[in-house]
């Protein structure tokens, strides 16, 4: 409850702080650097040689293909028929095929099913949503606005995010035994200021400006990422014989909010930015209260 406590207030915080406070010039970017560059590396440092890797973990990353690719094939199945725009169908797969699986999910994780849960629930973040995000997004955000893709551009973007290369760290650290307990303790300090100053920023961010034209759209993306995006993802690991934990944090990183930085990624290339940031404000809101309800039913 206090984890939970921490996410809604400082979420309140960034709202509050946006409409009424005097803010400094670059707040956000500011802000979203430390997240990206400093805490997140040291936070997947932290948890990713305490994971005890099994067969079943295949399901957390699948799970992140699954909510992307299939947002793929729904939106431009969809937009072809409904005479949707190119930027409209790139728009929504961006934004309702990649979750906010680290600055929602990771205290969302934690909040609900501690530190084995946030392990994770980095799993599916670091393994299947970020490099998503850094190939899978580049290459539709440039098919759908007309330019090109470039691979080595791609692969760049990919081997040197700060919170892939931890990943990889990571996982050779945990192959060796460890980290020294002094260095556990620093890593963990770091990474515990991601969700407050996290959470802080997507309040600075959050806007929910919902027009006529964009009902339809914003009804059909958010059906798609906080419903059947999870229930595709449950339905996946009960075929293949996967409970517990390792299912429910699968669905529920699944059912996540749209990520910040999908619709960032929109709005760079020009995929109708104002349904982008309605989206993703308004998937943030419901999923307060969306997540929490499916870990109910899950349990």
């Amino acid at each position: 409850m206090s984890a939970l406590l921490v996410l809604f207030a400082c979420l309140a915080l960034g709202i509050l702080c946006r409409r009424y406070a005097s803010l400094p010039d670059g707040i956000v970017p500011g802000i979203n650097w430390w997240v990206l560059n400093v805490a997140l590396p040291a936070l997947v440092l932290a948890l990713v040689p305490r994971v005890t890797f099994d067969a079943h973990l295949w399901l957390p990353v699948a799970g992140m293909y699954v909510t992307f690719f299939g947002a793929w094939l729904v939106f431009a199945s969809l937009g072809r028929l409904l005479g949707w725009s190119r930027q409209r169908i790139g728009c929504l797969t961006l934004v309702c095929g990649l979750g906010n699986t680290s600055f929602m999910g990771y205290p969302m994780m934690e909040a609900m099913h501690g530190k084995e849960g946030l392990s994770i629930a980095v799993i599916a973040d670091q393994m299947g949503c970020f490099p998503l995000l850094a190939a899978g997004g580049i290459a539709v955000a440039s098919l759908y606005s007309g330019k090109g893709t470039r691979v080595g551009v791609v692969l760049r973007r990919v081997f040197t995010f700060p919170a892939f290369l931890a990943l990889l760290t990571g996982v050779v650290v945990g192959i060796a035994g460890g980290w020294p307990d002094a260095v556990d303790r620093l890593l963990m300090q770091v990474g515990q200021t991601l969700t407050p100053l996290a959470l802080f920023s997507v309040g600075l961010q959050f806007q929910l400006h919902v027009r006529r034209e964009q009902v339809g759209p914003l009804v059909v993306g958010l059906g798609w990422k906080l419903l059947l995006a999870p229930l595709a993802v449950f339905v996946l690991g009960r075929a293949t014989g996967i409970e517990g934990l390792v299912l429910t944090v699968s669905v529920l990183q699944a059912a996540m909010a749209p990520m910040i930085s999908a619709a960032i990624l929109a709005d760079q290339h020009g995929l109708e930015p104002q349904l982008a940031n309605t989206v993703l404000g308004a998937g943030i809101l419901l999923s307060l209260a969306t997540v929490p309800l499916g870990n109910l039913m899950l349990a």
